[in-house]
């Protein structure tokens, strides 16, 4: 699931991959916003909630909408030095290394959240750049089939397929596309009830279960 690349990959394995991490995605982007009131992966909300407030003169929160959208395409760049790395040194694996960054760096993220006073805006900027490293993570290793962090390229991909359905083309695209969507639609509910239940203890439990999606994925790549 997260060593083979490209054509290498099976349908199967896509979905998989899109389920798991979706599911997660979603969780965190709908507890981020029960914690602090924003989105930690609408990139598109977010550059359009700032031309907005830019466009009506009003710059107090223009500082976090910006923060967010950097934060994001910082984690995605990590991302893509991280991969570009593993590749030049033939590092078998290397997305799921990249898998094992964004548990470390979440479990900091729970650890600070339940440990300082208001740290919130450091929570919603971590979780951006943590949504940006696993999106190009994913994105890379599928030859972008798979983006699990936003619904925007999703809803096209699941037009896209239900047209060329109309051709007898494109059943496997569909089911990848409508899944992922599910996924994140899915984890986001549970984010929420989860966040409610337990507050911040969550962004742990999402780090543990991504060290779980990982950790086998290196033995494998090591074996």
């Amino acid at each position: 699931m997260l060593i083979h690349e490209g054509d290498q990959r099976t349908p199967a394995i896509d979905v998989k991959l899109a389920v798991l991490l979706a599911g997660i995605a979603g969780a965190l982007n709908a507890s981020g916003f029960q914690a602090v009131g924003f989105f930690s992966a609408n990139m598109t909300g977010n550059v359009s909630a700032l031309s907005d407030q830019i466009g009506l003169g009003r710059f107090g929160l223009t500082g976090i909408f910006l923060a967010l959208i950097v934060a994001f395409i910082t984690g995605a760049f990590c991302s893509g030095l991280l991969i570009e790395t593993g590749r030049r040194h033939a590092i078998r694996g290397i997305y799921a290394y990249s898998i094992l960054l964004e548990a470390a760096l979440l479990a900091v993220l729970a650890v600070a959240d339940l440990t300082i006073p208001s740290f919130g805006p450091g929570l919603l900027i971590g979780l951006s750049f943590i949504m940006g490293l696993q999106n190009a993570a994913t994105t890379r290793i599928s030859d972008a089939r798979v983006r699990t962090t936003h619904v925007s390229g999703m809803a096209t991909d699941i037009g896209l397929a239900l047209a060329s359905l109309t051709y007898g083309n494109g059943p496997q695209r569909l089911k990848l596309h409508i899944s992922t969507l599910a996924a994140f639609l899915l984890g986001g509910i549970a984010g929420v009830v989860i966040y409610l239940a337990i507050g911040g203890w969550l962004f742990l439990l999402t780090a543990l279960l991504l060290l779980v999606i990982a950790l086998p994925e290196v033995r494998r790549a090591r074996a």
